[in-house]
């Protein structure tokens, strides 16, 4: 599909559609190696090479955004009261029409995505997708054997009966410290959860959405890009892709 030239600009968060007049203009935008001649001038942006003061841009259709979200931001667009996660993106990841896809609570951190493509999220959150999410939790008590088969039959919580989870520890770390994975996203669900046994999440961070984990390397409040590939590591499982 042709598309006008500062359109296409605009929608690579390369500038304005005032400002790439102006670069049309003073002759610091090439088409395929050709002096654009207007900001109007149609292009296909899957097909056509656009150079803009000497730099190729490289055409991205949706954006995949990574992000190690820290406390005290709201996954959200827009708030008037508190900071959203879009308020942490650099100037060079923000982009028209970015949303988290699926939330974190305020106080939660970690894994985090931000896209622009709905169809992309609505089928990472869709429950038949079966997306689970892995987090770890850090409980008021240690978990015991009974807590992990109560979530494997999955627990009930204020008239809400949550989907079967797996729960687990890992040998060597904090005894307080638990792994739940769930392929639900209900409101508050894993402190719900663990209330439901009675016990208490003091901290919790998400460490993996399908195959996909937290790059380790993002400190608090950082994010990167992801690559297609990546993005759809959503939908696979640790242990690979999983069947249609």
């Amino acid at each position: 599909m042709l598309e006008r030239l500062d359109k296409f600009l605009t929608s690579q968060n390369i500038c304005t559609r005032k400002e790439a007049a102006r670069l049309v203009r003073s002759g610091l935008v090439l088409l395929n190696g050709q002096q654009a001649h207007s900001p109007a001038q149609k292009l296909d942006p899957q097909t056509d090479q656009v150079t803009v003061e000497g730099q190729p841009i490289e055409y991205r259709r949706y954006t995949y955004i990574m992000m190690n979200k820290p406390a005290g931001v709201l996954s959200a667009t827009e708030d008037r009261r508190t900071p959203t996660v879009l308020g942490l993106l650099p100037p060079s990841l923000c982009r028209r029409g970015l949303f988290p896809a699926g939330r974190l609570d305020k106080d939660t951190t970690g894994l985090l995505l931000l896209t622009d493509d709905g169809p992309w999220a609505h089928k990472m959150l869709a429950p038949k997708s079966h997306v689970y999410k892995l987090y770890r939790a850090q409980l008021q008590a240690p978990i015991t054997p009974e807590d992990i088969t109560a979530f494997e039959k999955g627990v009930a919580q204020g008239g809400v009966t949550f989907a079967p989870a797996k729960l687990y520890t890992l040998p060597g770390e904090d005894p307080l410290a638990a792994y739940v994975e769930i392929r639900e996203g209900k409101f508050h669900q894993v402190k719900r959860m663990f209330q439901a046994i009675g016990n208490q999440v003091l901290g919790l961070t998400r460490l993996r959405i399908g195959a996909l984990c937290l790059d380790a390397t993002l400190p608090l409040g950082a994010c990167r890009l992801l690559t297609e590939e990546e993005a759809l590591k959503v939908f696979q499982s640790p242990e690979g892709p999983k069947g249609p």
